[in-house]
């Protein structure tokens, strides 16, 4: 036998020796609350802001604030039977839909039949300064939810500033 496969033996045998101290050795350290931070869904905390009716709109801001600068996110539940008016915003906002359907379009010209079927699993880019509109039109029997994030202040603005930001459709 060589130098070079003696060597080569000894340096495996004790990386063999050492493995099960590493892996079956102490146990994992408990999760820690103040670094990991779990919130369970029945935690969450939505609300339906004014103007908007109840059972319409409500949300939950998970991080930051869309009228603060810097990063925010936040969830969106949408009822059946409700849509934004049209509407645009000063920054570009990224969208999943994380269940039910979200119904939406682009444009200052409200129509809700002209909206597409966005489902779960979806993504969808806002693109800053752009109008659009969206909700859950009122012959689907479930709400959608949501999640959404981009950089504040968005400065959100109605298209047309004489009508509510709401729409029951």
């Amino acid at each position: 036998m060589d130098h070079h496969t003696s060597r080569r033996d000894l340096l495996l045998t004790s990386l063999m020796a050492a493995l099960p101290l590493g892996i079956g050795g102490a146990a994992a350290s408990p999760l820690n609350p103040e670094q990991t931070i779990i919130k369970p869904p029945e935690t969450l905390q939505w609300k339906t802001l004014p103007p908007f009716p109840p059972g319409s709109f409500d949300n939950v801001a998970l991080a930051g604030q869309t009228t603060a600068p810097g990063l925010y996110y936040t969830l969106v539940r949408w009822h059946p039977g409700y849509m934004s008016a049209p509407h645009f915003y000063s920054t570009d906002r990224y969208c999943m839909v994380l269940s039910g359907i979200w119904w939406c379009n682009s444009g200052a010209d409200f129509d809700p039949a002209a909206c597409v079927p966005v489902p779960a699993g979806s993504y969808v880019r806002r693109v800053a300064l752009t109008p659009h509109y969206d909700g859950v039109i009122k012959s689907h029997n479930e709400p959608v939810v949501i999640a959404i994030c981009g950089i504040g202040p968005v400065n959100f603005t109605l298209s047309d500033p004489s009508k509510p930001p709401w729409r029951e459709v």
